[in-house]
């Protein structure tokens, strides 16, 4: 099963404090330890949400936010894609994990949707485009 880990922002990184030496060498360890599990498939650092954009829909209007956003307990500040063997792998691995931020901080684990998880709504003709997309960007 695959599952996005997200780095929750803390004020520090709504603030734009970039990370220490240490950290990043912590870090840099943690990822290499992933990939050699064959656990890690991504993994990304996030700029703060002043830098960010939100679009807002409401039928056909599109309404453009820009950043900073409130509540920063709930914003991003980073994020790894897995590729686990259920959700307990996940967890021990997260908890092995270097505290990502200077002070307290937070992971969320969320699994992410397969395509049989949509049953009989993703026809065939669906899954055709999902592997032609899926082909085409891996070629980029």
């Amino acid at each position: 099963m695959r599952v996005m880990v997200i780095v929750k922002a803390s004020k520090d990184s709504e603030a734009g404090v970039m990370p220490t030496t240490e950290l990043l060498e912590a870090m840099g360890k943690y990822n290499e330890e992933l990939v050699n599990a064959g656990i890690m498939m991504a993994g990304e650092g996030l700029h703060p949400s002043v830098k960010g954009k939100r679009i807002a829909f409401d039928g056909p209007s599109r309404t453009v936010i820009d950043g900073p956003f409130a509540e920063t307990r709930e914003l991003i500040a980073g994020f790894w894609l897995w590729e686990v063997k259920d959700m307990a792998q996940a967890v021990e691995w997260a908890k092995r994990c270097p505290n990502p931020m200077p002070g307290p901080s937070e992971l969320e684990i969320r699994q992410v949707f397969e395509a049989a998880d949509f049953g009989e709504a993703f026809t065939p003709e669906l899954a055709a485009q999902e592997e032609r997309l899926r082909e085409k960007a891996a070629k980029r």
